[in-house]
């Protein structure tokens, strides 16, 4: 004579939920998975004459990068697999029940898109002085004597070492001749 706890129970729907809720980590894993072919498929499909690049070109990064998203896309899902968890979001740091900053996001926006408007007439170093001076301000710093020396600083070795070292070209603008 069985008694109903002798039966196992069949899976349910609610059963493959509650496994898929438990591991949703997985997502992030495919989103990896995902993201990781795409970037190796551009670069191994780039078109790129070896002759002008010599032996480290265009392709090296995103073949690096995209392995890299292999590789932490399967370690991630190892660890998931075995019982690895996530720490939760505390948000200590967080008011949750003040509203968002609005203000701070217009500006941020407003100095994005003023920089993206005014690189090509004024080139990258005087527009990218201006993103970080505008980016520092709108994100709370008022020393008018220390942060646009800072933007400058920064903006121009930002371009030197992508204009001379990498030999990204980016646009001098009227300061064309001088650096």
């Amino acid at each position: 004579m069985t008694t109903q706890t002798d039966i196992p129970p069949a899976e349910t729907g609610g059963e493959r939920r509650s496994w898929l809720r438990e591991h949703s980590e997985l997502g992030v894993c495919v989103l990896l998975l995902a993201l990781g072919v795409l970037v190796l498929t551009d670069a191994l499909t780039m078109d790129v004459d070896i002759a002008q690049r010599g032996p480290v070109g265009p392709k090296t990064v995103p073949i690096v990068v995209g392995a890299g998203l292999l590789v932490i896309a399967a370690l991630l899902a190892v660890d998931v697999l075995r019982g690895g968890r996530g720490q939760a979001e505390t948000g200590e740091d967080v008011d949750l029940s003040e509203p968002a900053d609005w203000r701070t996001v217009l500006l941020l926006a407003g100095v994005f898109l003023g920089a993206a408007v005014l690189i090509e007439p004024l080139g990258f170093p005087i527009a990218g002085a201006l993103l970080f001076w505008g980016a520092a301000f709108a994100l709370g710093s008022r020393r008018l004597d220390r942060d646009p020396l800072i933007a400058a600083g920064l903006t121009l070795v930002t371009y030197t070492v992508f204009n001379n070292l990498l030999g990204v070209p980016l646009p001098g603008g009227p300061l064309m001749g001088v650096l």
